[in-house]
């Protein structure tokens, strides 16, 4: 089974727009067991389209395709796809009544322009877009199944996890169970991991180990088949027992979850709130803590004190605090803390003081170093790190994630 992701787009082509699709499609097509055996890329050109299906065709079984479906002159997968397949294109009229529900439902007129997405290569199988007005479709051209998807990402993902995928697995008739796991783990480089972890491959043969940094974290990856549905089942819990001996409190989440929906979740067990003081991170934690659903159950307030006199008149730090220690100091971010705690009232607090860089450091407070406050029931602690990155948005990251470890291990101990 050879299967490829064809992006198309001059956005893409040229580098305008990174092609998060074609790595998300890899990742949820090698869950169900079929590997992608190869990344494609083209512009807005009908000619060059057309030829790169046609290849296609001749080489893959299974092709997904994402991007072109839209109303305007330059999305053209629906002409390629007609010219690759020599059929005719055929208006779909229920297909332009949903559209057109689409428009009226948000109180807008539909442009004569998306009459165009409700065209189809005759003999194409339709694929519903709850949530755009592209709908996309699939077609058989040569040896290839090609599904044609939108290039917006939350549409074409809904569209591949709940049309393409079952799509996909009836067609492929394959003996084996897949199951693919994702372990978060924080304070541990891949190489570090992979010299921890040594042994896997010996003691767990039967499945495949991966790493995938996804800065400041890196992901753990377990892929497995068997013929055999619960010694599949069996042999990931053992595989999962001997990684966590191994890691402890490196390992973040079991299930591939970020550090901020970790420690939200933490937070919501305890029935306790939260409350961040930031300076060197400029408001990055309380950006990753607000990308949950529902973080408003725990997160109160963030301040987001850059300057001296803020960190006086917000968050009540005493000028000779400032004037003996400095900005960066473990004394300072846990006034800070302790500040913010009781500003908002919440349970607990963390609060992140540093340099960021690349300018502005020391011999003695170089950048890339950064304290690091925790204010809670059982009292006020910092601590004092250094990361040599050198890049400012690397530092603010690593910086943010550290706070946010600190606190998680924090709530930890205290369950």
């Amino acid at each position: 089974m050879i299967a490829e992701v064809l992006a198309t787009g001059d956005e893409i082509r040229s580098g305008a727009l990174v092609d998060t699709n074609s790595a998300y499609i890899s990742e949820k097509i090698e869950e169900i067991g079929i590997k992608i055996t190869r990344h494609n890329c083209v512009g807005d050109d009908e000619d060059e389209l057309t030829t790169i299906l046609l290849e296609l065709a001749e080489r893959a079984d299974i092709i997904i395709v994402t991007g072109g479906l839209g109303p305007t002159l330059d999305d053209l997968s629906r002409e390629a796809a007609v010219r690759a397949a020599g059929v005719s294109l055929i208006l779909d009229n229920k297909v332009l009544e949903k559209i057109k529900n689409f428009f009226v439902s948000r109180q807008k007129s539909m442009p004569d322009s998306n009459i165009r997405q409700a065209m189809f290569p005759q003999g194409a199988a339709i694929l519903e877009n709850p949530i755009g007005t592209a709908p996309g479709f699939s077609l058989r051209i040569g040896r290839g199944t090609f599904f044609f998807l939108p290039g917006v990402p939350a549409e074409m993902r809904k569209m591949l996890n709940e049309q393409v995928i079952p799509k996909i697995k009836q067609e492929v008739k394959d003996p084996y169970y897949y199951k693919t796991k994702t372990i978060s783990t924080f304070g541990l480089g891949e190489s570090a991991l992979e010299d921890k972890l040594s042994d896997f491959p010996s003691l767990f043969p039967d499945i495949k180990l991966g790493f995938r940094a996804s800065f400041p974290e890196v992901q753990i990856k377990l892929y497995q088949k068997n013929s055999n549905e619960n010694a599949l089942v069996k042999e990931q819990e053992k595989a999962i027992t001997w990684i966590k001996e191994k890691l402890g409190h490196k390992i973040v989440s079991l299930t591939g979850q970020p550090m901020a929906t970790v420690v939200g979740d933490l937070l919501i067990k305890q029935k306790a709130t939260l409350a961040v003081a930031e300076s060197c991170t400029g408001g990055l934690i309380a950006n990753w803590l607000t990308d949950r659903p529902g973080s408003s159950e725990y997160f109160l307030l963030a301040a987001v004190t850059y300057a001296n006199s803020a960190k006086q008149s917000v968050l009540g730090v005493e000028q000779k605090t400032l004037e003996q220690w400095g900005a960066a100091h473990e004394e300072t971010a846990m006034a800070m803390a302790v500040g913010v705690k009781k500003l908002s009232g919440s349970t607990y607090a963390i609060a992140t003081t540093g340099i960021a860089g690349p300018a502005g450091g020391s011999l003695e407070k170089p950048a890339g170093t950064v304290y690091i406050a925790f204010a809670g029931p059982q009292g006020t602690k910092a601590r004092h790190y250094f990361f040599p990155f050198g890049k400012r948005q690397l530092n603010k990251k690593i910086f943010a994630a550290q706070a946010l470890n600190l606190l998680r291990l924090e709530l930890l101990k205290s369950i």
